[in-house]
This record gives structure tokens, sequence and C-alpha cells, in this order.
């Protein structure tokens, strides 16, 4: 298996929790929407993409690390995932689509390990926890603060050491 197909899992709400094997290197588009059941997900370093809509209102996922390899995810990804508390994006993301942790209510951290801020799509972490921040490189604070659609959350971005 090199690819968890679009739709594979939609809907499955009795899914529990998914590791996905090494073989696999992309996630396709809405392969887990609505796996509303769904409390843990391991992602293996062998990924490089995200479909959009991916893990959207998965309701039960409380933390995520998406890893190094990755280096592209789909719009809306994880979206409507209100149990989402804490979220690590790897350091070879160089693209986040737009609204991919949008409506995520309980999000309060965010450690985003590129040194230089990802391209980004509007509303990345629109509506998440009151007092969510955004924890980046120390030294890539006022690239971030200043790139597009990044400094729409400058007031959210904090220095943390990788």
């Amino acid at each position: 298996v090199t690819m968890i197909g679009e739709s594979a899992f939609f809907r499955c709400s009795s899914l529990t929790s998914v590791t996905i094997p090494d073989s696999v290197t992309a996630i396709g588009e809405d392969a887990f929407y609505d796996c509303s059941s769904l409390t843990s997900i391991t992602i293996p370093n062998s990924v490089t993409e995200i479909g959009g809509y991916a893990f959207c209102n998965c309701k039960s996922l409380t933390s995520i690390t998406i890893p190094d390899s990755v280096t592209k995810i789909g719009m809306w990804a994880f979206c409507y995932c209100s149990g989402l508390t804490s979220v690590t994006i790897g350091n070879s993301v160089t693209t986040i689509g737009g609204y991919v942790f949008a409506y995520c209510s309980s999000l309060t951290s965010v450690y985003c390990k590129a040194t230089t801020p990802p391209t980004a799509g509007s509303g990345m972490f629109y509506n998440n926890a009151s007092g969510r921040k955004i924890y980046v490189p120390t030294a890539s604070v006022d690239a971030y603060k200043d790139a597009d659609y990044w400094k729409d959350y400058a007031s959210s971005i904090e220095p943390y050491n990788f």
C-alpha cells in the first residue's frame, strides 16, 4: 500500500485508532473524513502529502503530529476537529492549505517546526480556542509575522526552541 485513497475510510464512525504503514507516501482527500470516534492516528515518516479534508470532522482526535517528511497539507485537512488541542507540524512542510485547522475550537497549541514559513492559505487557524499560541523557531518569528496569512495570527506567534 503506497497511498490511502480518496474517501477510503469516509465516515467510518467506529474507527478509533489508525497506524499508517511505512510504505504509504500520501493520504488522499477525504480519506478519514468524519471518522468521529478516531482518537489516535500515527502518520509515518514516509508520508509526504496529506490531502484536503483528509481528517476533517474527526471530533475525537486530541493531538496530531505531522512528521518531518510531509511537504504539503491540503486545504481543510483537519477542519472541525473540535477535540484537537495540540498540533505539531514537521519541518519540511512548504504548503499549508486554507482553513486547514479552521473550527478546531479546542486547539490551543500549534508547533510549526519549519524555519521558513510555509506558503499558506487564508483562515488556517480560524475559530480556534481563545488564547491559542503558534510556536515557531525562535530565529523565524519575524519571518512568520510578516508572511502572507501567517501575519493574520501575528499576535499568537511565539518563539520556541525545537
